[in-house]
């Protein structure tokens, strides 16, 4: 089990494709930089969690913020240095909108 051997497993099954490995601690973050992560997704850091992330892996791979990021907050986690935000509250509050289709057969 672990990170490393997940990645491992992942790259030699799936040679050539990004994958993005999802983390919740500076260890585990450390543990994905040494396996050769590329990117790693920051799930339910704070801003200062995910600026000491920035300056931990001092550009040996992209880091993506995600989780608890509203609107309203983004901007902090922009101010940490992350190279992607993700925020959920974007796709998951959206109003539904009900639409009907019908089809006609052509003549």
């Amino acid at each position: 089990g672990g990170i490393t051997s997940a990645f491992k497993s992942l790259k030699d099954k799936f040679p050539g494709k990004a994958i993005e490995i999802e983390v919740d601690s500076l260890d585990q973050l450390n543990e994905a930089v040494k396996a050769g992560a590329q990117l790693v997704l920051l799930d339910n850091m704070t801003p200062e969690q995910c600026k000491a992330a920035v300056a931990q892996v001092s550009g040996k791979c992209k880091l993506e913020a995600s989780g608890g990021i509203t609107l309203e907050n983004a901007k902090a986690y922009a101010d940490t240095g992350v190279d992607f935000i993700a925020i959920g509250a974007l796709t998951h509050s959206a109003p539904a909108l009900d639409i009907g289709l019908d089809f006609r057969k052509g003549k």
